[in-house]
């Protein structure tokens, strides 16, 4: 199994960096929507649309919306998400005895939309957009950061849920995680932020903004996390697919980011850091 992860992950890695970090505007969103669309034809799994066919008019239908969003404003719909997320928090709170509210097939579906759609909106936003933060004004470098914070919010929470994790966080939706771990995660985001912002020669009240934003969007990951372990309790699958041998599927990776980035989107646009652009 180790071997097989390395090795999709050493095959994924090349694609992933050089269509994000190397293509144009519109081959970014091409590509990332790309991605978001083969995460929908999971999350009509996820849904309860077991049909092939199904599956890929589900996929069709999110791309189209995808699209059609393209001349919108991002910010509309970034303001959406944090919507949802605050509803997500509700729902993965009152698992499983909340789930006749959203357990039917349409709905689940309808969910799928509102967890993907502003999550390409919001990475494209940070593309093309105006950014300065400190000395830096690099897109690519924002949309690596907010990864990043992911990545470390991950891998502080790994550690310290090994160490301290006694207390359980939301056993009834994924029982491996727990409050240490949390803590842990944003710690290590706290720290990481300060790091970036001396990088950037960012003044003392930019810092103390940053860090804010990066708990909160750490924080928010970890729902994103949850929000798919509970819609695939409910199902009863343990991937969104085996698209990735060794990794499971793409919304496996990328549940996290789903929340992260359009919150962190929305908080540095209302901070000033980054102004709305053009393709």
């Amino acid at each position: 199994m180790l071997k097989t992860r390395i090795i999709t992950a050493l095959i994924l890695a090349p694609i992933a960096i050089g269509g994000i970090f190397f293509l144009p505007p519109l081959g970014f969103a091409l590509f990332t929507g790309a991605i978001i669309t083969i995460g929908a034809w999971e999350w009509a799994n996820m849904s309860g649309v077991t049909a092939p066919v199904a599956r890929v008019a589900y996929a069709g239908v999110v791309a189209a919306v995808l699209y059609a969003l393209l001349d919108v404003p991002a910010v509309a719909v970034l303001w959406l998400a944090v919507v949802w997320w605050i509803a997500c928090f509700l729902m993965v709170r009152s698992y499983p005895s909340g789930s006749g509210q959203w357990g039917s097939l349409p709905v689940r579906a309808i969910m799928g939309l509102l967890v993907l759609v502003p999550a390409w909106v919001g990475l494209n936003h940070l593309r093309t957009g105006s950014f300065q933060f400190g000395d830096v004004a690099n897109n690519l470098l924002v949309i690596l950061y907010v990864f990043c914070v992911v990545w470390v919010a991950d891998i502080g929470a790994y550690f310290a849920g090994r160490a301290f994790g006694k207390a359980k966080l939301a056993p009834r939706v994924s029982p491996g995680k727990s409050w240490a771990g949390v803590w842990g995660g944003l710690a290590a985001v706290a720290v990481f932020a300060v790091i970036v912002s001396q990088l950037a020669s960012a003044p003392i009240d930019q810092t103390l903004l940053l860090v804010i934003a990066s708990l909160v969007t750490g924080l928010v990951s970890v729902l994103g996390d949850l929000l798919e372990s509970m819609l695939k309790r409910f199902r009863g699958i343990k991937d969104s697919s085996q698209l990735l041998p060794g990794h499971g599927g793409i919304m496996d990776r990328i549940d996290s980011l789903t929340a992260a980035i359009p919150v962190f989107a929305l908080i540095i646009t209302q901070l000033g850091w980054l102004a709305a652009g053009n393709w």
